[in-house]
């Protein structure tokens, strides 16, 4: 009998292999592949339209692993179409290095088993009106979303909707947008459920994510909290699917396997018919359109958990504050600063930049320091004593010979959280401060840096935007924005949203256990609407216009874009193929095609990029008749194309 086994690697077609083996979609086999031996599925479909004639193989073994269930299998055929990624690409994200993993003994999973002493949490009268809504709807597929103002206790809400999901004995899914998060969500899930939760990133060691992978497949394992990875999990019995901050752009997947983690778990719920929560302070403009047409189920928490009252804002104009030679905090600020530190409150200065100086210059020969690979320039990161390029990961050395004379003497242009962090010890000698960042959070010791910050050990923190997501600190109550006109620049049509999102988001961590807390907002642009759109605690009053503008100009949720994004190392060649292909998919396609255009940053990783757009109406149509034309489309040796479906990013 014949069967067709996909391969966890670059095709987008299952193989045709013999066997007499009782099997059945979803089973994990191993095959002969080439000369090597490869662990496939079982699939749902053959190779279609392959008039080569080759001899069939004899599937090896059957593997004893629970198989596939046929949700799984649809969800990845449909990822694989609308993503415009191969089949095989797509399995491979639901196995562990191309393989799955073979049983472990039941005292692996105890951890995730044993119940400890847990907390009992009353919810307040808004929180209960919430939470019978989720769980009225909580059944079959349906998208609902919760929506609460920072610190008005959404957590709670969906921990005891999950709580009924698992009663009912199925599986649950939280989704977290960054690896940070999982150190202080982990100890408030396990004071809530009273057991551990199964954590899933790229941090986790290879052995627990070999146990967790089985634990999941077996069923042995309730409750996996994770991020963008967790979503291809091989669940047996998956209920209830939760995405916390579904406004976070960390959601979009930007290298290799390209995707929206957000969106894809929209899918998979539909495809599993299971519910699917979204949770957020400020919905995404999708997310609100689809509110607003009511595909979507909606469910408000208006007020602080305990009451507790937003903060206050001030804006400091600089343009008339005094500041001393190569500063970038205002005497005002220095004031209020120390009447809340007399109070004891914790005060983070905020800036959405790491390192010490993102531009570095000689001033003897003006020479600036860029990535030998990439069109950008390289950050200077005192700490670490080099310069550093975010985008490709270069390290350099500060010193090297002038062009004029000797050695290179440094002009630091525009500050990093790290200058930052050197002011604020200059001005509060006695104060201990901790900079937050990717730079200092994602290591072993931010356990224990957590620990201090939220016993307020550590009394004034300099953070980017990593600290606005979802932390707890109850004692901080001052926020300084250094220079908000530094994160309004942008050539991205969501630079507006991600800004409200941002600082609503930032403001969120002030004053949330009830004592009163301010945000200041240093500018030289006053007159800035974004701030008004900012401090206004209607957010819908923004994303109401922000839907206008997007309508009127055709643009998402109201037209999808796909972004084809071509690479190689030669200049003129890689711009003569662009418009070479842009001829080709022309007339052929349902979409208008935009460009060619470099890509704002040209060059990335010794490649250059140019960018085609292409705009069409929201069906699978414009995926399906590319899907088609790419592989009948030679391209030149050494170029290369990703395509990139519903971009975020246009770098």
């Amino acid at each position: 009998m014949q069967f067709p086994i996909l391969l966890p690697n670059i095709f987008n077609y299952p193989f045709t292999y013999e066997s007499n083996l009782n099997l059945s979609v979803g089973d994990f086999v191993e095959v002969p592949f080439g000369t090597s031996k490869k662990i496939g599925v079982v699939w749902n479909e053959f190779e279609k339209k392959n008039e080569k004639n080759f001899k069939i193989k004899r599937i090896i073994k059957k593997l004893d692993i629970p198989k596939l269930n046929i949700k799984t299998l649809n969800f990845l055929n449909w990822f694989s179409e609308y993503n415009l990624i191969s089949k095989g690409m797509a399995l491979k994200m639901t196995l562990l290095s191309g393989k799955p993993i073979g049983k472990f003994e039941d005292k692996f999973y105890k951890v995730f088993q044993i119940e400890k002493k847990k907390n009992l949490y009353r919810l307040t009268k808004d929180q209960k009106v919430s939470l019978n809504e989720i769980n009225n709807s909580n059944q079959n597929f349906n998208v609902h979303v919760l929506q609460g103002t920072t610190g008005s206790g959404k957590t709670i809400v969906y921990f005891e909707a999950l709580k009924v999901i698992l009663k009912k004995g199925y599986q649950g899914l939280i989704m977290l947008p960054e690896i940070g998060l999982t150190n202080q969500f982990e100890k408030k899930f396990l004071e809530f459920f009273g057991i551990e939760p199964a954590i899933w990133h790229s941090g986790i060691s290879k052995k627990n994510k070999e146990i967790i992978w089985s634990g999941i497949v077996t069923g042995k394992i309730k409750v996996v909290i994770g991020a963008r990875s967790a979503l291809f999990l091989p669940f047996k019995k998956l209920g209830l699917i939760i995405v916390d901050e579904e406004q976070d752009q960390s959601y979009k997947q930007d290298e290799g396997v390209i995707y929206n983690a957000r969106d894809m778990a929209i899918s998979r719920a539909s495809f599993e018919n299971i519910p699917v929560n979204l949770i957020t302070a400020v919905p995404s403009v999708e997310t609100f359109q689809n509110i607003k047409k009511k595909k979507y189920k909606l469910s408000k928490l208006e007020n602080r958990y305990q009451n507790a009252s937003l903060p206050n804002y001030e804006i400091i104009d600089l343009n008339n504050a005094k500041m001393e030679k190569q500063s970038w905090i205002s005497n005002e600020i220095i004031e209020k600063v120390n009447i809340h530190l007399k109070k004891k409150d914790q005060i983070l200065f905020f800036l959405n930049r790491r390192g010490f100086s993102p531009n570095v210059l000689c001033k003897k020969c003006y020479d600036s320091f860029s990535c030998p690979n990439c069109s950008i320039n390289l950050v200077y990161h005192k700490r670490k004593g080099n310069l550093l390029c975010h985008y490709c990961g270069y390290k350099t050395h500060l010193e090297r010979n002038c062009k004029k004379n000797r050695k290179c003497e440094f002009i630091f242009s525009g500050p990093g959280v790290e200058r930052i962090s050197e002011e604020v010890k200059k001005k509060f000698p006695n104060k201990i401060v901790e900079i937050f960042s990717s730079d200092t959070m994602n290591k072993k010791s931010s356990k224990d840096k957590l620990e201090k910050i939220t016993n307020n050990e550590i009394e004034i923190l300099v953070g980017t935007q990593l600290i606005s997501k979802g932390f707890h600190f109850p004692n901080l109550n001052c926020i300084v924005v250094i220079d908000i006109d530094l994160s309004s620049n942008g050539h991205d049509l969501r630079s507006a949203e991600k800004n409200l999102q941002l600082y609503h988001q930032l403001s969120g961590r002030a004053g949330r256990t009830g004592k009163s807390a301010t945000i200041y907002f240093q500018s030289y642009n006053i007159n800035n609407n974004m701030i008004s759109d900012i401090t206004n605690k209607n957010p819908e009053n923004f994303l109401e216009k922000e839907i206008r503008i997007r309508k009127i100009n055709n643009l998402p949720p109201f037209q999808r874009f796909i972004s084809l994004i071509l690479t190689g190392d030669n200049e003129n060649k890689l711009e003569k193929e662009a418009l070479r292909f842009k001829l080709f998919l022309e007339n052929k396609i349902s979409g208008k095609i935009l460009g060619p255009v470099n890509a704002p940053i040209f060059r990335l990783k010794r490649k250059y990029r140019v960018r085609l757009l292409i705009r069409g109406l929201k069906t699978l149509k414009l995926q399906n008749s590319l899907a088609k034309l790419i592989p009948k489309y030679k391209f030149t040796s050494g170029i290369k194309l990703s395509v990139d479906v519903d971009p975020i990013s246009f770098n």
